[in-house]
């Protein structure tokens, strides 16, 4: 079960995100010029919590996992609303998962040593702030790998010389075997034309 440790961890991050979006917002209103846009890239890295309710401890038992992430993020803005990127989630840590999505009555445990997930993403911005994720690709471990459907939202505010701070919310659908989601803070750099 989760301890008290976590949701004070938990209620940081909303409780900053919150206070983000309260502070950009307010900022937002005081800027009077208008920006043009030109297309960029963009590099960014953020550190996670993967959550994973198919969990087993050692013993077979279910439990709720929250383990660690990274992720590194290349983003295409090629159009004032619109961006194509490559995202990819490394979780830091072995544990073992049910196969919830297994056809039949006995589900498999499966362990996953440190996978990989990256994903092809196609991003809509509806302001400068906001954006919204939904792409394809895997989650690869040395046991086994998983086609997965990634949907995600994040929040970014920009920073002086190119850098942006961002929140980030993301489920992850993996085809014939669990569901994960997560929540990270990250930093990012944007690179030509912005």
């Amino acid at each position: 079960m989760f301890d008290n440790n976590y949701y004070k961890k938990s209620f940081l991050v909303i409780l900053i995100s919150l206070i983000s979006c309260f502070f950009s917002t307010k900022i937002k209103a005081q800027e009077h010029e208008e920006k043009t846009f030109s297309p960029h890239h963009q590099i960014g890295i953020s550190i996670n919590h993967v959550h994973v309710f198919e969990g087993r401890d050692e013993e077979g038992n279910r439990e709720t996992l929250t383990l660690p992430a990274w992720g590194i993020d290349y983003t295409y803005q090629f159009h004032e609303k619109w961006a194509i990127g490559l995202h990819t989630d490394f979780i830091v840590e072995k544990f073992k998962v049910e196969k919830v999505y297994e056809s039949g009555n006995d589900k498999e445990t499966v362990e996953r040593s440190y996978p990989i997930a990256p994903a092809l993403m196609g991003i809509y911005k509806p302001n400068e702030h906001w954006s919204f994720l939904l792409g394809f690709g895997g989650e690869f471990a040395k046991e086994e790998d998983f086609f997965l459907t990634r949907a995600g939202v994040e929040y970014g505010y920009e920073l002086p010389k190119g850098w942006e701070i961002f929140g980030t919310t993301s489920y992850d659908f993996k085809w014939n075997a669990y569901d994960s989601w997560g929540i990270g803070l990250g930093i990012a750099k944007n690179f030509g034309g912005k």
